[in-house]
């Protein structure tokens, strides 16, 4: 029951959406915790994504692309209107969708700029490492000089009680 429900609610969402948007147009629409990307061709072939908020709008819309494209060369235009998932025989959809699922593997731009973000983090960690190594080479240079005033004082005391006394 659930599951018939949640494809009733897809359904009719994206129906909605296809048609109150223009042809040639792509949007996004928040529809409760999700977005539906909507991409309308300019033949009035629409295709819908439903994702989370995380997934990147970008991704969404080269795989409506590349959908869309691929299913006006493989399914006669005369079928879009009446056709349903029943009678369109169009066996590439699934290929695609279990391919988008992690849009860092689909999409290369994603793919460096996740990598970009992951060596950001990296240099700022060796950064906060060299600033805290700095912090550390200062804090022995002070030492160091501290204790070479340290044992100044201490060779000058030694020498002045040492030149009273002299030895046999």
């Amino acid at each position: 029951m659930l599951g018939t429900s949640v494809q009733e609610f897809m359904t009719f969402t994206s129906q909605l959406i296809v048609e109150r948007s223009a042809k040639g147009s792509r949007a996004s629409v928040k529809e409760q915790e999700y977005l539906c990307h909507v991409y309308v061709r300019n033949d009035s072939l629409a295709g819908v994504v439903i994702a989370d908020s995380e997934y990147p709008s970008r991704v969404a819309f080269t795989l409506l692309e590349k959908v869309l494209d691929e299913f006006s060369k493989h399914v006669d235009r005369i079928e879009w209107p009446v056709g349903s998932p029943a009678s369109i025989n169009y066996t590439a959809l699934a290929g695609h969708l279990s391919r988008y699922q992690n849009p860092r593997e689909a999409d290369p731009m994603t793919k460096v700029q996740a990598e970009l973000d992951e060596t950001k983090i990296i240099l700022h960690n060796t950064m906060e490492s060299l600033l805290e190594r700095g912090e550390r080479l200062d804090d022995l240079v002070s030492k160091s000089e501290v204790l070479g005033t340290q044992s100044k004082a201490f060779y000058k005391t030694a020498r002045k009680q040492n030149s009273c006394c002299t030895i046999m």
